[in-house]
């Protein structure tokens, strides 16, 4: 077993502020190093004029170019590296698993990746300068792979296949541009029908009132449809998705029976997902599907559950409370995951050769 964390950062303040205070807290990373280092051994296949990047986030996420001038800025860096690290857009995404179930005062998501590309950052951020305050562990920095924002609309994304990607934005960025934009799952829909995608994905929406769907997303179409449960196969654009899915349609065939079987509650459902010996949870670290957090997101009270590894008891942050003022006594969350590949916020030396 191993311990890790994820460091809580909370900021108010303007795009630019938050971008300038990350990249200071960055400088002397693990982070950067270690993504410095696997820059060495993994070279990137794709390409990201700065001109069209500049144009495309203008358009539909313009408060974010200034979070990334303020990284600029902090780490005296140019955009062209900005833009590799933390950019997300035209960016090539691994294999990878995760899990989610929505009921009508509830999303419960597991994340499922590999450690050495895992953030360990749970943020905090209500900007100043425009755009929704919103809560959820990051990725890439700059992304969200999950969260809710101050309006209760919740959201979640699942793998499910990285054949002829398109050029756009990538999974965690269209994440944090759908939370600080979208109030309702109508904006969400609406937004995923209109934003470039680089890849193929679900998206699971769920607001205040309850209303809660699934978008399936590639760079060639999107679909919207209902449902409470999804992994990491589509069930309409079934062109779309990979050979193998015996594993996603596994852990979809738990979740639909449990659902079946009554009424889940959130802590039921945040049970089912992060329970070691309930079928759902993954210690795949080394295929790039590991479970690393369950997330739990309740809108109507706006509260937060995370927890890190499996068979914890979640972390409770009080979203509506710190909305308000209150800040949050929390510098960590720590937890213990059943592998022993470092994880690259932790250790320095994590590259692709060891592990």
């Amino acid at each position: 077993m191993r311990k890790i964390y994820s460091d809580v950062v909370q900021f108010r303040g303007s795009h630019y502020d938050f971008g300038f205070c990350q990249g200071e807290l960055l400088k002397d990373s693990f982070t950067l190093k270690n993504r410095q280092q696997q820059w060495k051994v993994r070279k990137p296949r794709f390409h990201t004029p700065l001109e069209d990047a500049k144009g495309v986030f203008t358009r539909f996420a313009p408060k974010i170019w200034e979070e990334f001038l303020g990284l600029q800025d902090a780490l005296k860096w140019p955009m062209e590296r900005v833009l590799l690290e933390f950019g997300g857009y035209r960016v090539n995404i691994p294999l990878f698993g995760c899990s989610i179930v929505t009921g009508e005062d509830y999303l419960i998501r597991n994340y499922d990746y590999h450690p050495k590309t895992y953030d360990g950052r749970f943020i905090l951020f209500q900007p100043t300068d425009g755009g929704f305050a919103t809560i959820g562990p990051s990725q890439k920095i700059t992304g969200r792979m999950d969260g809710m924002n101050e309006k209760g609309l919740v959201m979640g994304y699942n793998f499910t296949n990285r054949k002829r990607p398109g050029d756009g934005f990538v999974c965690n960025m269209i994440g944090r541009i759908l939370l600080e934009t979208c109030q309702s799952v109508e904006d969400a829909i609406e937004l995923l029908k209109e934003i470039p995608h680089r890849g193929s994905f679900s998206y699971i929406v769920l607001d205040q009132k309850g209303k809660t769907f699934i978008i399936e997303t590639s760079p060639r179409k999107v679909i919207v449809r209902e449902g409470n449960a999804c992994t990491n196969h589509f069930e309409e654009m079934v062109e779309e998705n990979r050979h193998y899915l015996v594993d996603s349609q596994r852990r979809l065939d738990i979740l639909e029976r449990k659902r079946e079987k009554g009424s889940l509650d959130g802590r039921e459902a945040f049970r089912l997902l992060n329970g070691v010996d309930q079928g759902v949870f993954s210690k795949l670290y080394k295929d790039w599907a590991g479970t690393i957090h369950t997330s739990g997101y309740f809108p109507k009270e706006l509260k937060v559950w995370f927890a890190l590894g499996g068979d914890q008891e979640p972390v409770t942050v009080d979203f509506s409370r710190w909305l308000h003022g209150e800040g949050i006594d929390i510098e960590r969350i720590w937890g213990e995951v059943d592998t022993d590949i470092p994880f690259v916020h932790m250790e320095d030396k994590v590259d692709w050769y060891t592990h």
